[in-house]
């Protein structure tokens, strides 16, 4: 990393928790109509599921304009774009190809909301051509791709959101500020688990012609060429290395992200230790696993995460969750809620810390989203910057390269960018991209 880079990190650590804390209060204010100086214009490219939820997010608030749209499903995109002409009054243009679309100059802003593969490209094109993005998680499929974005990110001097919302959730800056304050004690260990049926993957399905009005070339870009299927494009596509992470990706950006939170960290894994399997016993169609479990060793505390796809129950209560045990008490929470349970003080016969039940959360995505606008227009750093979006994706990365590996120890130099126990794991750093598709350069 460059020493720019590094700074920002420092600045980043430092101001995490206040910036996040701000995170929540543009949404309790009132909703005058923006004056024309004040509106953010803003685009989307990929509009099919999360990213066209985060489009609907940002035009809950009065100072946001749609002003164009982009998919490479002619049919989804006519659809969605519908949608925001009947419920919110803008006329979108509309567009196949998203470096056609980035030329249209009143864009102040891009959501990407296109499978993972496609991050790194069209937010490097994006902040290039002099936009602003809210870039959804994982931030990448690929380690350098994410070292990419970061470099991107700082050279162009844009605000870049990624969308691990929890950075702006009400209980887990609760969370944090108990645990940053001592309350819990010295943090010892943080657990945390994702239990979903959807990560078995989906049913297979034959090869088909391409639909109609679909574009799969641009749909591929990138990654290999391979024959149509449903089997691994919407809705389906994170199960197949090319494109995602599977579950352990898809939810461990956000839990993980939790437990380098608690402790400030904006840097990769040092090293994992990784179990992964197909345990289902479920015909379905993937490439990833529906069983894994890694444990991330720090200086202070350790970190495990556990996912099991096909099952909803467990161990815990929750279908995913954190816990936080620290020396006085553990807090265990989710989007929505969160308990304090206290050690108890055998000598002074008490609970070391006062018990807490705390049922006043709700999803965070519009907070999220408001938080980056505010930042648009402030230039300020927001809750969640490129390098916080890198720590968390680093960490997935690497367990997923040790579980395709079948390494159960991997050890990571980040100085350096490599792997320093397994050369054969440096393989999985770069990807290869497909022609005439090439990595960015930065600079």
């Amino acid at each position: 990393m460059q020493e720019n880079q590094l700074n920002r990190r420092d600045f980043i650590k430092n101001t995490a928790l206040a910036a996040s804390a701000a995170a929540i209060l543009p949404a309790m204010v009132g909703t005058a109509k923006a004056s024309p100086s004040d509106t953010i214009n803003i685009a989307l490219i990929g509009c099919r599921s999360k990213g066209f939820g985060i489009l609907k997010n940002s035009l809950e608030y009065d100072d946001v304009r749609c002003v164009a749209m982009c998919d490479v499903d002619q049919n989804m995109l006519e659809e969605r774009a519908a949608e925001i002409r009947d419920n919110h009054g803008d006329n979108p243009k509309l567009y196949k190809d998203y470096r056609k679309m980035l030329e249209q100059k009143d864009i102040d802003a891009v959501i990407i909301g296109t499978p993972d593969h496609w991050h790194c490209l069209q937010l490097v094109d994006a902040v290039a051509a002099g936009k602003d993005v809210y870039v959804e998680k994982p931030m990448a499929n690929t380690i350098e791709e994410c070292n990419i974005m970061v470099r991107a990110t700082n050279y162009y001097d844009r605000v870049v959101q990624v969308g691990q919302q929890q950075r702006s959730n009400k209980i887990f800056m609760e969370v944090m500020e108990l645990i940053k304050t001592g309350t819990i004690g010295a943090l010892r260990q943080v657990n945390m688990w994702a239990n979903f049926n959807y990560g078995l993957g989906a049913t297979p399905v034959p090869d088909t012609p391409v639909p109609e009005g679909v574009d799969y070339d641009m749909w591929l870009g990138p990654a290999p060429k391979r024959p149509f299927n449903r089997a691994h494009f919407h809705g389906s596509w994170r199960h197949f290395w090319n494109y995602g992470g599977g579950m352990f990706s898809d939810w461990g950006v956000h839990l993980i992200d939790m437990g380098l939170w608690a402790k400030d960290q904006v840097t990769a894994p040092t090293q994992v230790m990784t179990f992964a399997a197909n345990n289902s016993n479920s015909l379905k169609k993937r490439d990833t696993f529906d069983t894994q479990t890694a444990v991330f060793p720090t200086k202070d505390y350790v970190i495990n995460y556990e996912m099991i796809a096909g099952v909803q129950q467990g161990p815990h209560p929750l279908m995913y969750g954190v816990k936080f045990i620290g020396n006085k008490g553990t807090i265990e929470a989710n989007r929505h809620s969160y308990t304090l349970t206290p050690e108890w003080d055998d000598e002074k016969k008490q609970n070391m810390v006062e018990a807490r039940k705390v049922e006043s959360g709700h999803e965070s995505h519009s907070e999220h989203v408001r938080n980056f606008l505010d930042c648009v227009k402030s230039r300020q750093t927001p809750a969640c910057p490129p390098e916080v979006g890198r720590a968390a994706a680093l960490h997935v990365h690497v367990s997923n390269i040790a579980a395709r590996l079948g390494e159960p120890v991997l050890i990571w130099d980040d100085k350096n960018n490599r792997f320093a126990n397994c050369e054969k794991a440096n393989s999985y750093i770069v990807p290869r991209y497909s022609a005439p598709w090439t990595l960015p350069k930065i600079g």
